[in-house]
């Protein structure tokens, strides 16, 4: 496993989990960072998400966790700014992942949405 993590980060993949291994990785301590913006994080995000706009995520890293690991999301599943997100967390040595896919697919899915 460890080759294959050390292998993604050299080679710039961006790694994806599925929502049905969310709530399994938050309740083992992983951040949820919704980099939508602040209006669209409003309107209804996954519970338990901290809301930091993409533009704003450089400045406000010490608002998550630094010693564990950080899934982003956005808007849908061909979104970039949780790519984006993903990218700027590990230059800042953040193990971080993206949700596979992002609020539309968890609206449709009828999962929880908070507001």
């Amino acid at each position: 496993m460890l080759g294959y993590i050390a292998e993604n980060l050299a080679s710039g993949m961006v790694r994806t989990v599925q929502w049905h291994e969310l709530d399994a990785l938050v309740a083992a301590g992983a951040g949820l960072v919704d980099v939508r913006t602040a209006e669209e994080y409003a309107a209804g995000h996954i519970p338990g998400a901290v809301s930091i706009p993409l533009d704003e995520l450089a400045d406000r890293l010490a608002e998550l966790p630094d010693d564990g690991q950080i899934v982003a999301y956005c808007r849908g599943a061909y979104c970039v700014l949780a790519h984006d997100a993903v990218r700027l967390l590990r230059a800042h040595g953040r193990d971080a992942t993206r949700l596979a896919d992002g609020m539309v697919e968890w609206r449709l899915a009828d999962l929880p949405v908070a507001a």
